[in-house]
């Protein structure tokens, strides 16, 4: 963008043969022309200093704005004030959008001066400048409540209302391309700025349930309030309104287990039973077939959750790991123009996350159009931690034949494969196998009955 104010700065310095200044209503510089002058007096000290230091003393500034240049509609001619540093009058510009002065382009004043054509072009130009400084201060603003507001509220009127509001507030922004993120966990309750990552539209944080249930407890899902953020993670049936809000929801997204054994606590969460955090992110993209500043985005605000050394790329920094998820992890939505399906990018986004923390393999990133068979799992209503036939493989004395079987049919059924993948020699896989079927009582060669327990196992990671 600075390259845009240079341009329309160098523009009005060509149409009225002056080098221009651009500054915001603070009176701090953004942009100014080139001055190939040999007359020394066209950079008289306030300029100058302009230049040097970005930013005019508060004398210059009073006055400037004695002239009435805050309330401006057009140029303004100022004089000399020596006593300022003030050596040559000026003309001002004033920068306005939708009548609000966001900032004036100055040009060192000249008998007889440019004339009124050539002005009123000027001003022209100011008014596209008016334009970018106006794009600028909306992407600038904290839209952290106006974002949040849509992923809690119930559907009905209170959704619509809070879309609406988040439409207003994001201007052009919001017939756009975008991206949603979701990154867990964060640490803590505090949005961060807007530039914290390149492209982001708004950002808020959101409730993140701490732990997951016991066997016998309630499963994730349990009660809340209502929302998009309960609905991501399966906090309502297909097209319900049930409950489980943005902490029902946090506890289907963010409960990797360490194992496939039962219990245990969520991934990177507090074990301590503190409240955690989740964040969302809306992404300005260029075009659908290009994520990358989706991607760049979302390792810039992993990063910032401390799940990763500055400087470190995500593929680095999760094989030092071992594949082990120890910090956030990003969930990535599908695409969209406009915000209107912002609810279902929120569950894709959400489902992507629950799938990088149940399997590190899909991490640290995790674009929902590749979580595999977590796309259904993670879109079913809650439901008992565990099916009842695979409850005792579960159980964490059995975690190795879990993990065994696990391997086994993500392998579809490979022996060999399988066995390489483990570590382990045939007979010894066989032998496990057996011991899986015993427990469970299920037919490692019935296809239903091996749909049944691969889906319990991935299951269970969530």
């Amino acid at each position: 963008m600075k390259a845009d104010y240079q341009d329309l700065v160098d523009e009005i310095s060509a149409l009225l043969g002056a080098p221009a200044t651009l500054e915001n209503r603070d009176f701090g510089l953004i942009a100014f022309g080139a001055h190939d002058s040999d007359d020394d007096t066209a950079m008289d000290p306030v300029r100058t200093r302009s230049i040097l230091t970005r930013k005019s003393t508060p004398a210059v500034r009073a006055w400037f704005e004695g002239f009435g240049i805050t309330r401006a509609t057009g140029p303004v001619r100022i004089p000399a004030a020596p006593d300022a540093g003030v050596l040559r009058g000026r003309v001002c510009l004033p920068v306005r959008h939708r009548g609000v002065v966001l900032g004036y382009v100055w040009l060192l004043d000249a008998d007889p001066g440019p004339p009124p054509d050539r002005l009123a072009a000027a001003m022209e130009v100011a008014a596209r400048i008016g334009g970018l400084l106006a794009d600028e201060e909306r992407a600038d603003a904290d839209l952290s409540r106006e974002l949040r507001a849509v992923l809690t509220a119930e559907r009905g009127w209170q959704y619509d209302m809070a879309l609406a509001a988040l439409r207003t507030a994001l201007g052009r922004d919001a017939e756009g391309l975008h991206a949603l993120l979701c990154v867990a966990p964060w640490p803590g309750p505090d949005t961060p700025s807007v530039r914290t990552a390149p492209g982001v539209a708004a950002l808020c944080t959101v409730p993140w349930p701490e732990r997951e249930a016991g066997a016998d407890g309630p499963g994730p899902g349990a009660p809340g309030t209502g929302g998009a953020a309960a609905d991501a993670a399966g906090g309502r049936g297909a097209g319900g309104h049930g409950t489980g809000g943005p902490a029902a929801g946090g506890a289907r997204a963010s409960g990797g287990r360490g194992s496939l054994a039962h219990g245990g606590t969520a991934r990177g969460l507090p074990a301590d039973g503190g409240t955690a955090h989740g964040l969302a992110a809306l992404v300005r993209l260029r075009s659908a077939d290009s994520p990358a500043p989706a991607l760049t985005a979302a390792t810039r605000l992993r990063d910032a959750a401390g799940g990763a050394p500055s400087g470190a790329t995500p593929t680095a920094t999760w094989a030092a790991r071992g594949g082990s998820p120890a910090g956030a992890v990003v969930g990535v939505a599908d695409p969209r123009r406009g915000v209107a399906d912002l609810a279902q990018a929120w569950r894709e986004a959400t489902s992507a996350a629950r799938a990088a923390l149940a399997q590190p393999r899909l991490g640290p990133l995790a674009r929902w159009a590749a979580i595999g068979p977590y796309r259904l799992l993670t879109a079913l209503p809650p439901a008992p931690p565990h099916d009842p036939a695979v409850r005792s493989l579960l159980a964490p004395a059995h975690t190795e034949l879990a993990r065994t079987a696990e391997a086994f049919l993500d392998n579809a059924g490979q022996a060999g494969r399988t066995a390489a993948a483990l570590g382990i020699h045939r007979q010894t896989l066989y032998y496990r196998l057996s011991r899986v079927e015993n427990l469970t009582g299920l037919d490692l060669d019935d296809g239903e009955d091996r749909l049944l327990l691969h889906m319990a196992l991935k299951a269970a990671r969530l």
